[in-house]
């Protein structure tokens, strides 16, 4: 690449170095992993690393974004895949099960990275504050249409199952955690269904 040419593809070293810190973060923690250590680990200079992140909070930004996206993606597609609202959240409902019974599962990225920077301000704490906004908006928006009266209440709902199922994966046997959590999907969605189904009888 001559100097000025716009890079078309991210660096190797770049990706290096967030597949690095992907992989230690989610298992050992945020604050107890160094620069040193993700520089040694991605086999990277110290220089390269700060071409690319000007801090060690940037690359724990880029790091949420990478898992937004990812379980953005997985719920973008339940969506698409499932054109009845019951079956989406069932499949979104799945996906999460599926990932907590998946090898190296260590809970939920962003209610750990919570732990580790819970003042309000910190842009890594509004970074995570975004992504659960986002979740429970499209949860909202999917439960509106299993009955729209409750929707806001049944997206909270949901998000407390989940939230519940993602810390226990880590405590208890993950496929009991995972059954546990897709009847009580089950159930909340059946509660509304019925509910519109009895309010479009009348």
């Amino acid at each position: 690449m001559t100097l000025g040419e716009p890079e078309t593809r991210p660096s190797e070293a770049r990706l290096r170095l967030l597949t690095t810190a992907t992989r230690i973060f989610y298992a050992e923690g945020i604050h107890s992993v160094g620069v040193d250590r993700l520089i040694a680990e991605a086999k990277v200079t110290r220089a390269t690393f700060y071409r690319h992140f000007p801090g060690k909070e940037d690359l724990v930004l880029t790091y949420l974004r990478e898992v937004h996206q990812m379980e953005r993606a997985a719920v973008e597609t339940a969506i698409a895949d499932n054109p009845s609202a019951v079956d989406a959240l069932l499949a979104i409902a799945g996906s999460i099960a599926h990932s907590i019974q998946s090898p190296g599962f260590r809970g939920c990225a962003f209610l750990n990275a919570a732990a580790e920077y819970p003042a309000t301000d910190q842009p890594v704490h509004q970074e995570i504050i975004a992504h659960r906004q986002w979740f429970l908006d499209t949860l909202t928006m999917m439960m509106a249409r299993v009955h729209d009266p409750t929707a806001h209440a049944a997206a909270r709902h949901f998000v407390m199952l989940r939230d519940g199922a993602m810390a226990a994966g880590c405590l208890f046997d993950p496929a009991l955690v995972s059954e546990t959590f897709l009847r009580g999907i089950e159930g909340l969605l059946r509660i509304n269904a019925e509910r519109q189904s009895t309010e479009s009888g009348r």
